[in-house]
């Protein structure tokens, strides 16, 4: 039986519908269309660009591909810092389950506690965590092996420093994004560093590479470096000053070793020091530079530089009798004594039994710009020219402003200051026939020109004095050297606290050379605050650069010069100062 719809039955059903509102809604689906074809079109076509980077953005990523950093040599190609393998370890911790057994050995894989490893991994909705960097390939491979979830690795390269504290202050050391940090790793940052690759991949949610987007473009890595160090006489005189320093219960000290014919810097050591290979914990004073960075009064180091000053000018000749009893001279109301009275000396005397007295006597003829031209022609109150960081460039004031009395004084070392660095510089003035010569940190095969500042004959005149301050009747007796000869001057200065000086606080230096007849080295040590009883230079340095000297030149090769023993005097000298 077939059922009727009576459509009048409801007035909705009953109502005729306008034609308009048909067309209406067939107008609106097409414009809806339309818009959408509209929009495909300039996403496909005309912003096509755009929407892919967007895209890429949320999926592909660009892997740098570290270079490896060149490595420094010494001069004989001996290695003193190198680039390992070594795998960075980093975690997705929201996909780690803190709960996991396994994470109590890894946390001792690493060595850290294991509620530092959960404070490492952090929130959970964290999806990048560095855990450690740069640990050694058995320990990452023992951490692969435990196969725990959102822990993954990366390779990196880990800095090696295989002279450890002897090279540290030369060297210096990288940070954990292999960028230098202090020493020649920071000065040759830029040259060590290379230029980094890159690889453009696509990677999912995990980090995980899926596919390569385009050719890798392969890292250069940094070239060798080569410094003129000789990693030998670096580590020997570094010893020697070690042992120094702690039998003298010194605070610190600090060895120079340069060759005058080249100008090559063969040892700059300082103690103490640090190892850069374990870094934790370190204090300013382990850091510093101490031979570039710390300036000092130089004391009677720089009573030979009046001499020679006063032969070119003609007012002496290394024979000249200088009357400098009764040990002691006023000037401007300030009195200047000698350690002892010493009557009559000759230049070469003054030097010998180092009179402050006598050294005065011969400043106060010249005029103050005289000895100021001088110095400064011998580098002081000037930065040294070398790429290290923090070389200090002393202080040498205007001659204008000196007074009488501070002529006097900067005649034997007090009222100007200089590093360590820069007294073995200008001691290259008497081991070069007097021309300074510059320094290099890098090897180099050729000899080095100088600039004059005093004549080939008074230069050699000088080294004569040096060599007497070093023998018999010297202040630096204990700076001779078995098979060789050597000239030098010792020196001893008090420490400046606020604006006097302390009672009790001295810094002892020895500069000199060897060979005397044709010097190859200048060796310069300085020993700060021995509180061992001995404070004068010649007793605390000198023997520190008597040993120096004599191993650097058996290694260098250069022959003894002397059959005989050196004639050390049992009893210490007093300087003046």
């Amino acid at each position: 039986m077939s059922r009727s719809i009576n459509y009048s039955a409801s007035p909705l059903l009953a109502s005729k519908t306008p034609v308009w509102r048909s067309k209406l809604i067939m107008a609106g689906l097409a414009l809806a269309f339309a818009g959408l074809g509209a929009r495909a079109a300039y996403v496909q076509v005309f912003g096509n660009e755009f929407f892919q980077r967007q895209g890429e953005v949320r999926f592909a990523r660009t892997l740098e591909l570290p270079a490896n950093r060149g490595r420094v040599l010494d001069r004989n190609g001996l290695i003193l810092a190198s680039s390992v393998v070594a795998q960075s370890i980093w975690a997705i911790p929201e996909d780690v389950d803190r709960a996991d057994p396994r994470l109590r050995e890894l946390a001792k894989l690493l060595e850290m506690p294991l509620t530092e490893l959960h404070k490492r991994l952090g929130p959970e909705d964290k999806t990048f965590v560095w855990v450690k960097r740069q640990v050694d390939e058995p320990v990452a491979k023992e951490i692969a092996e435990l196969g725990i979830k959102g822990i993954y690795q990366r390779r990196e390269y880990k800095r090696q420093y295989p002279e450890g504290e002897a090279a540290a202050h030369v060297v210096g050391f990288t940070n954990v994004e292999d960028r230098g940090q202090e020493g020649v790793e920071l000065a040759f940052n830029q040259q060590l560093s290379g230029k980094a690759g890159s690889r453009r991949v696509i990677k999912d949610r995990l980090g995980r590479v899926v596919e390569d987007m385009r050719d890798v473009v392969p890292p250069v890595d940094g070239p060798d470096l080569q410094l003129s160090i000789d990693s030998k006489v670096q580590y020997f005189a570094y010893q020697k000053l070690r042992d120094a320093v702690q039998e003298h219960k010194a605070r610190a000290g600090s060895v120079v070793v340069l060759d005058v014919q080249t100008g090559e810097v063969l040892a700059l050591a300082n103690y103490p020091s640090y190892n850069p290979n374990r870094r934790q914990n370190l204090s300013g004073e382990q850091l510093r530079n101490r031979a570039l960075t710390d300036s000092f009064e130089p004391g009677s180091t720089m009573k030979p530089f009046i001499a020679a000053l006063a032969l070119d000018k003609g007012l002496v000749r290394p024979t000249t009798p200088i009357q400098t009893a009764p040990g002691r001279i006023s000037i401007g109301g300030s009195t200047i004594n000698d350690a002892h009275p010493h009557g009559i000396l000759t230049v070469n005397e003054i030097i010998q039994k180092s009179s402050n007295v006598g050294t005065v006597k011969m400043a106060m003829q010249m005029s103050p710009r005289d000895m100021w031209e001088i110095y400064a022609q011998a580098g002081f109150g000037q930065k040294p020219q070398v790429p290290f960081p923090g070389a200090v460039s002393g202080r040498l004031r205007p001659y204008k402003t000196w007074r009488p009395i501070e002529q006097a004084t900067m005649s034997y070392g007090y009222g100007l200051s200089a590093s360590l660095f820069q007294l073995a510089q200008a001691y290259t003035i008497f081991a070069r026939d007097g021309a300074l010569i510059p320094v290099s940190m890098v090897k180099t095969d050729t000899a080095a020109s100088g600039v004059a500042v005093f004549s080939e004959k008074n230069a050699a005149a000088v080294r004569k004095m040096l060599e007497m301050a070093a023998g018999p009747g010297g202040t630096g007796q204990r700076a001779q050297t078995m098979g060789y000869s050597v000239g030098g001057k010792s020196g001893t200065a008090r420490k400046q606290e606020g604006k006097g000086y302390a009672d009790r606080k001295y810094r002892s230096f020895f500069v000199g050379l060897a060979p005397v007849e044709s010097p190859r080295i200048v060796v310069a040590v300085m020993v700060d605050e021995p509180t061992n009883g001995v404070y004068y230079g010649g007793a605390v340095a000198g023997p520190v650069f008597s040993e120096t000297v004599q191993q650097t030149l058996r290694i260098m090769g250069v022959q003894p010069d002397m059959r005989v023993k050196p004639q050390i005097v049992a009893e210490v000298v007093e300087e003046s100062f």
